[in-house]
């Protein structure tokens, strides 16, 4: 059997982060467990039944992530995996309408969020001979629709990092992965509502949508392909999605 695998999870508090360290867990990897809300992380790890470690960061900030891996013991600084998960929508209104706050929020944790890991995390990765970096991107990484403009852009961008990334470590051992679900039934519409549980909620009524754990199953599957094996990109709907947005309800549903 393979030593257990040390991996990252950034937005490990809630949604798709916590499963996939669940699921990492569930696997027998040691899981560092990242996120701003410390007090989150805590819960997390005591409810996983596995090796973990709290790992409280603001992906926004370049310097506090440089920093926060410096921090952790040396035992868990050779990192085989990281999941750069963390990443928001707020609003949903025309292009023109968003806030300056909205779109400084969804750029700077979606975006440049992904390029502080990177700055971060892939020397290390060069030095040992060995990593994977895994980002969770959308199928809004493909496609925009109405109000979602800035969130699909900054999706576009994350996938274009993740391609770019692949492009610049050619011929290295590092490989690099993209995991991009289309609707998934987690915290994120009451994120982007602003907490309106009801308008949050319409989002997946009268359907299937996928959960988080079909989301972390396809994240620990690419992690542990052969190692021969670099999966690009894994694109997962519901079976009622079709062409990005378009979603099957109520008696349309099979």
């Amino acid at each position: 059997m393979s030593a257990p695998l040390t991996v990252l999870v950034t937005g490990a508090s809630a949604g798709i982060g916590a499963a996939t360290a669940r699921a990492f867990a569930a696997k027998g990897d040691r899981v560092i467990l990242s996120a701003r809300s410390a007090h989150r992380l805590r819960d997390l790890e005591a409810e996983i039944d596995g090796d973990t470690f709290v790992l409280p960061l603001d992906v926004t900030d370049a310097q506090a992530h440089l920093d926060a891996l410096g921090w952790l013991p040396a035992e868990w600084r050779d990192l085989d995996v990281a999941v750069l998960n963390a990443g928001l929508a707020l609003g949903l209104v025309p292009v023109w309408e968003n806030t300056v706050d909205h779109v400084d929020r969804m750029l700077d944790t979606n975006v440049k969020g992904v390029v502080n890991g990177l700055r971060a995390i892939v020397p290390g990765m060069l030095d040992r001979g060995r990593g994977h970096v895994i980002g969770i991107g959308s199928t809004a990484s493909h496609t925009v629709y109405p109000g979602g403009v800035v969130y699909c852009a900054s999706k576009h961008a994350l996938l274009a990092l993740m391609n770019g990334l692949k492009v610049d470590l050619h011929g290295t051992p590092v490989r690099v992965s993209t995991v991009s679900p289309g609707m998934v039934e987690t915290e994120f519409s009451r994120v982007r509502f602003e907490g309106d549980a009801a308008r949050a909620d319409a989002v997946y009524s009268d359907t299937v949508a996928l959960t988080a754990e079909d989301v972390a199953d396809a994240v620990v599957y690419c992690a542990h392909a052969p190692e021969r094996v670099n999966v690009q990109e894994l694109l997962l709907t519901p079976r009622v999605q079709s062409g990005y947005t378009m979603i099957a309800r109520g008696d349309d549903v099979p």
